[in-house]
């Protein structure tokens, strides 16, 4: 089945930083906007990508986009902390493009910046639903080999070069000061917004205490999905797992 086409956008931060994004409009719902993230080194041009976004499309109009320091994006990346200005400028196009209703959508890296994204903006009502689908509830996990190999690609010059080359990620070189909430510590301040958890039994990077550990500290309404079988994050994403997620975007935001 062809992926439904997509439309080019360039979104300004709140700092300046030019963010590359795509609209995907709505082939069910007119009027919610969901707002899709990617995880760490992902775009929005991927196969995997561009497949969740066009099932998503079924449920409503999507706006994907790539976080500063990646693909078409301007910037470096900071791994989760200035990412919530990206979503914020999503968020607001979407707004912009006329969908009462937004949803936010992140996937590992993508998940955590929903999750922050919502505790620090929710107060005052940007999103009306939050899905986060493999993400790490804190920060310097070092506890599984690819998580050891994401921090070495963080922190090491050569890391970083490999980084730039083969996966079209530029990060900065100097550390948070101060270090930015973890997604556990933010996740307490989403409620009321209704809050979805995602993760798989399977996941390589971040076992299932992470959901767990972002389940309990949340406060209601929210909801914990353990998918058996699943991996981690866009990759290994079923077209079923995403329309179950978009079903519930449309029954929650």
């Amino acid at each position: 089945m062809p992926l439904a086409p997509s439309f080019a956008v360039m979104l300004r931060t709140e700092d300046n930083v030019r963010i590359d994004a795509a609209h995907t409009p709505s082939r069910g719902s007119r009027d919610l906007g969901i707002v899709l993230a990617h995880g760490f080194t992902g775009s929005l041009r991927e196969r995997p990508t561009r497949r969740i976004a066009h099932v998503l499309s079924g449920f409503g109009g999507v706006v994907s986009f790539d976080f500063r320091g990646h693909g078409r994006s301007g910037g470096e990346s900071t791994v989760g902390d200035l990412e919530v200005l990206d979503m914020d400028a999503a968020v607001r196009h979407a707004r912009a493009i006329g969908y009462p209703r937004v949803a936010v959508v992140g996937f590992s890296m993508g998940g955590a910046v929903a999750v922050r994204y919502a505790g620090w903006r929710g107060a005052i009502g940007e999103v009306d639903a939050v899905v986060t689908v493999s993400a790490p509830a804190r920060w310097y996990y070092r506890g599984t080999r690819p998580m050891r190999q994401v921090h070495w690609a963080i922190e090491r010059p050569l890391g970083r070069l490999a980084a730039r080359v083969g996966k079209r990620t530029r990060i900065r070189s100097r550390g948070w000061d101060p270090v930015p909430s973890a997604p556990h510590e933010a996740v307490t301040d989403i409620s009321p917004t209704p809050l979805l958890i995602v993760h798989g039994d399977a996941d390589s990077f971040f076992p299932l205490d992470h959901a767990h550990q972002l389940h309990d500290a949340a406060k209601e309404p929210k909801e914990l999905w353990i998918e058996p079988g699943y991996g981690h994050a866009e990759s290994a994403a079923t077209p079923g797992l995403v329309r179950r997620i978009g079903a519930w975007v449309t029954a929650n935001a």
